[in-house]
């Protein structure tokens, strides 16, 4: 056990510096480009345009993310990642695929831009399946830090096409406010879930791969899901290219289909949480390991508000942390539980196991739900 904590600790280490620095380096490049494209005044109104549909997507991520909610730090490394890092090694690997490989500017839209930029934005899931593998519980997981990896490619993306459709550099028209108002409609209105639905699909793969049984699984299931989403991204762009019929048909037919899709298999995951948590915290209880009538305040959500609240009015700050760390533990037990009787148990599985149960036994004796007057174990 002291030598698994050892490797999750490193993992978590590497996995810190090689985002932070790649990250760092996406933002000077990033920043050069931006600094190159226009006046900065451009920038500034192309940067606020483009932050409009930031928080409400992220919002709804959040939302998904709330029986186990991801740690922040990650999310955000997520949603910088797209920003910067994703964005910039795409544009690179275009610009040479143009230079080198002699890509017409309609090859470059249909078929180098889905290719590279769902590689760039889906080595992110991939760092977390190889170094950050205890993260990643299942398809929802995926799903909520593909989603931000997406939103932050698309914020800095919308950055550089406002930007221009302004300055009159897209080879659209001459630019102005009637410019900038058509793209801001396009992109940040109708059309925001767009590359976060295009990763999603990588997310979905990773989410399958965790729980695949099969070493194979673990390569193709994340495979799939980049075929997909440069399949899906490669439909858009293309549909994009011939018209304002040939987008609507696709925004129709395959796109919001797609979205719709995507979003029911989110809520069905969402919803299957609570069920399979339920179920692992049961054969957990029936282990000795948690008590059996603290499962609903777990896993049932407005339970776990209502318990908040209450340890909140009885203790204040301090018992409503104890409440909230407590129900934490418990999830992350569950969660945990749920893949030791899958079979499919994370290498670190007992020392972290450990650690939950410590902090469950710590924590349970100063905490009592809604009804119960002295905790019991």
């Amino acid at each position: 056990m002291p030598g698994a904590r050892r490797v999750s600790a490193a993992s978590s280490v590497a996995f810190t510096v090689v985002v932070t620095v790649l990250v760092v380096v996406g933002a000077l490049v990033i920043l050069a480009i931006l600094a190159l494209s226009g006046a900065p005044g451009s920038v500034v109104l192309a940067t606020l345009l483009a932050a409009v549909p930031v928080g409400p997507i992220v919002a709804c991520y959040l939302w998904l993310d709330r029986y186990e909610p991801e740690p922040r730090t990650l999310l955000a490394a997520g949603l910088l990642w797209g920003c910067f890092v994703a964005t910039a090694a795409a544009i690179l690997l275009q610009g040479i695929g143009g230079v080198v490989g002699g890509f017409t500017d309609t090859q470059t839209l249909e078929i180098v831009a889905p290719v590279t930029e769902e590689a760039c934005k889906g080595l992110f899931l991939l760092l977390l399946l190889w170094w950050r593998r205890a993260e990643l519980d299942g398809i929802l997981d995926g799903i909520v830090y593909a989603g931000m990896v997406g939103v932050g490619f698309a914020f800095t993306e919308n950055i550089l096409y406002l930007a221009a459709a302004y300055n009159g550099t897209d080879g659209m028209g001459p630019g102005g406010t009637e410019a900038v108002t058509a793209t801001f409609v396009l992109r940040c209105l109708i059309s925001p879930f767009a590359h976060p639905l295009f990763t999603t699909f990588i997310g979905i793969g990773v989410g399958l791969a965790v729980n695949s049984r099969r070493g194979s699984g673990r390569v193709l299931w994340p495979a799939a899901g980049y075929v997909c989403a440069v399949v899906a991204h490669a439909v858009w762009n293309t549909s994009t290219a011939y018209g304002l019929g040939h987008f609507a048909l696709a925004y129709v037919v395959l796109m919001a289909p797609a979205l719709i899709s995507v979003i029911s298999l989110a809520v069905w995951s969402r919803r299957s949480e609570r069920r399979m948590l339920a179920a692992a915290l049961t054969d957990a209880a029936t282990r000795g390991l948690v008590p059996a009538t603290d499962i609903g305040w777990v896993v049932d959500l407005t339970a776990r508000r209502r318990s908040r609240a209450y340890a909140r009015e009885r203790g204040g700050p301090a018992a409503e942390r104890a409440m909230r760390d407590y129900q934490q533990a418990a999830i992350e037990l569950g969660f945990l539980h749920y893949r030791y009787l899958r079979g499919t148990p994370p290498p670190d599985y007992a020392a972290r196991g450990q650690r939950f149960l410590q902090r469950i036994d710590a924590l349970r004796p100063s905490i009592a739900f809604p009804g119960q007057v002295v905790p019991t174990r």
